[in-house]
């Protein structure tokens, strides 16, 4: 698994505000939205492209358009919802699928409960919103069903990552022969007793959307 650690003042600038516990749930979703954005950028420098002849006021050129099949773009519910967003913004012809997943607080492992996707993805570049690379099980277990439908190019975008995390992941998908990649924002010191990153921005979902008891 490639690992692109996104070093840039704006998205170091972003994260200070995300972390802080003093922001607003109203701010954290732009900031969040906005981060994701420069996110995609890079997550995107690999998107499958071809070329496409066109026509400009002064002479004929070629130029290159998206490939199809269209990249899918997954966010992990519920907090992935926040990332949304920010990543069709910059690929707006792209599908977008579903997948709900939880993480089980006494075990740290993933649950899956919610499937909105093709049956096949067979050649399609997916693209998997998660904003908490923590323990890891959660998003291997996106990639992993992604890849037993058949897509052959998976890129996890993360607005945060644990140590601990990004070595379950490649741990756990080391026996897959396709290409995987994780964009994120920043690797911190470590996860604590909970499983929780350190320092970390607390529960990204709950300071999305709110508790939910």
């Amino acid at each position: 698994m490639r690992v692109l650690v996104a070093n840039h003042p704006l998205i170091a600038h972003k994260l200070t505000y995300l972390r802080d516990k003093e922001t607003d749930s109203p701010t954290f979703r732009r900031l969040a939205d906005e981060l994701v954005t420069l996110l995609a950028y890079e997550a995107t420098r690999e998107v499958r492209v071809e070329p496409k002849d066109i026509v400009t006021p002064v002479a004929p050129t070629t130029g290159i358009k998206l490939s199809n099949p269209k990249p899918l773009v997954v966010p992990v519910l519920r907090a992935g919802l926040g990332m949304l967003d920010g990543m069709v913004r910059l690929l707006p012809s792209a599908e977008v699928g579903f997948l709900g997943m939880q993480r089980d607080e006494q075990t740290l492992q993933a649950i899956t409960y919610a499937n909105r996707l093709p049956d096949v993805l067979t050649g399609r570049q997916c693209y998997v919103l998660d904003p908490m690379l923590a323990t890891g099980g959660t998003l291997a277990m996106a990639i992993r069903y992604l890849a037993e439908r058949g897509a052959d190019d998976i890129t996890a975008v993360t607005l945060l990552s644990a140590p601990e995390g990004i070595e379950a992941v490649a741990d756990e998908l080391a026996d897959l022969t396709i290409p995987i990649t994780l964009v994120t924002g920043a690797v911190d010191e470590r996860l604590n007793e909970h499983g929780y990153i350190v320092p970390g921005l607390g529960d990204a979902g709950d300071r999305l959307y709110g508790v939910v008891d």
